[in-house]
């Protein structure tokens, strides 16, 4: 089993998969939005992924992972009966561990539901499953919006809930600032029923142009 790769990374796309070249060798990773921002490259421009190596009958697939603390959110999310891998990367891509932990710790389901996928009823398993496990992930204070920090004030109400708030969340976690990520989820209000990753693409798209 693979448990971290050290490497650069040569290839991303929107939907999280990326391609890391370790000693000439490229590894497919599928990792959560915003995952690479929050990796500090080295001197040599080498990236550090913590791995957890998903084995099914006909695939081998390779979740990566910023740090331990994501990577340990990760196994608790899939230990929940309805949560696939995917949907735990996708968790982790809107909520990063610590602002997931704050929601669980507030019975915050609607926050968790503004997660493509996630539902009312699997929102409310990881509540109930996962309040308690996830209490030591949890990083900063109950008040942020993004644990890493990027955010340092409440989201606009334009942004505040729902997919719009997924979106910010996002583009955040990426690099980009709350102000120009609150701008584009304005501008892509009425696109909000199109699905993350096509927000993101078109998000993309208009703050690099």
């Amino acid at each position: 089993m693979i448990g971290r790769l050290q490497g650069r990374v040569v290839s991303e796309s929107p939907d999280g998969m990326v391609v890391v070249d370790v000693a000439g060798v490229g590894y497919e990773v599928l990792v959560p939005l915003g995952t690479l921002g929050r990796c500090a490259p080295d001197a040599e421009g080498r990236v550090t992924l913590q791995v957890v190596t998903h084995v099914r009958e006909d695939a081998i697939t390779l979740f990566g992972f910023s740090d331990d603390r994501e990577r340990s959110a990760f196994r608790l999310l899939t230990a929940v009966a309805g949560v696939g891998p995917r949907i735990a990367v996708s968790v982790l891509g809107v909520l990063p561990s610590g602002e997931l932990a704050h929601a669980l710790a507030r019975n915050d389901v609607k926050k968790i539901t503004s997660v493509p996928g996630v539902g009312k009823r699997i929102a409310e398993r990881l509540v109930l499953e996962l309040k308690d496990k996830l209490t030591g992930l949890s990083s900063g204070g109950v008040g942020a919006v993004i644990t890493a920090g990027a955010l340092t004030s409440p989201m606009s109400p334009v942004a505040a809930v729902g997919p719009a708030a997924a979106l910010v969340a996002a583009l955040v976690n990426m690099g980009f600032k709350a102000p120009e990520a609150e701008r584009v989820a304005a501008e892509l209000a009425p696109r909000m029923g199109e699905g993350l990753d096509v927000l993101v693409r078109e998000s993309l798209r208009r703050l690099v142009r």
